[in-house]
């Protein structure tokens, strides 16, 4: 007879989740104890569904990265009004990373780097991929910036995406820190100045 589950896959994993991007996996916050707690499982069903707790902690990564940071990338390589797009992707960002349910909590990618799993295979193919598709976003973005006359056409869109992947990084960081909005946003916002054309902030978008 077929073995029934009776509880909801995703609904545990979504708690392991919040829990691995709150703790990461080396703390005791995070101990199997604290995991069986959290998803409301018994060892031998945490076990039979996810297997052990690295394989638990790689499914919560790629859930952050399927439904939280894909949607977001997604939408900032395809928004079509160049650095105005990028403003908004980092403005909220900081809103979201200082207030809220999750303030406090930074990225659980950004946290992974300096997890204890960090250097495992599979989770570093993850951070890579992540760090990746981040890059791309900005990339586009920026090239759209320059179609539109925001940025000098030599500008060089590759490096400064990474410039800007990497200062996501240092929000994500200085935000789980205590950096308050107005800290983080004042760098942005001299960050992105030097990219435009006259040395300006970019225009927002006129309202509908």
């Amino acid at each position: 007879m077929p073995d029934i589950k009776h509880f909801d896959p995703d609904t545990a994993l979504e708690r392991a989740e919040r829990l691995f991007w709150q703790h990461g996996t080396g703390s005791a916050q995070s101990s199997i104890q604290a995991v069986t707690t959290a998803t409301g499982l018994n060892r031998s069903s945490l076990y039979a569904t996810f297997g052990g707790k690295r394989d638990l902690y790689l499914a919560a990564l790629r859930r952050y990265l399927d439904r939280r940071a894909r949607p977001a990338f997604r939408q900032l390589a395809e928004d079509q009004r160049g650095l105005p797009a990028i403003d908004d992707f980092f403005t909220t960002l900081i809103a979201v990373r200082c207030a809220g349910e999750h303030s406090g909590w930074g990225c659980m990618f950004v946290n992974a780097h300096t997890d204890p799993e960090h250097a495992h295979p599979e989770v570093r193919a993850l951070l890579d991929e992540h760090h990746r598709l981040l890059r791309e976003a900005l990339r586009e973005a920026l090239r759209t910036a320059g179609r539109l006359g925001q940025l000098p056409p030599s500008h060089p869109a590759e490096a400064t995406a990474e410039t800007l992947a990497l200062l996501a990084y240092g929000i994500n960081l200085r935000s789980r820190a205590g950096a308050g909005a107005e800290e983080l946003l004042s760098t942005l916002h001299t960050t992105l100045a030097h990219l435009c054309t006259h040395g300006e902030r970019p225009s927002p978008a006129p309202e509908d």
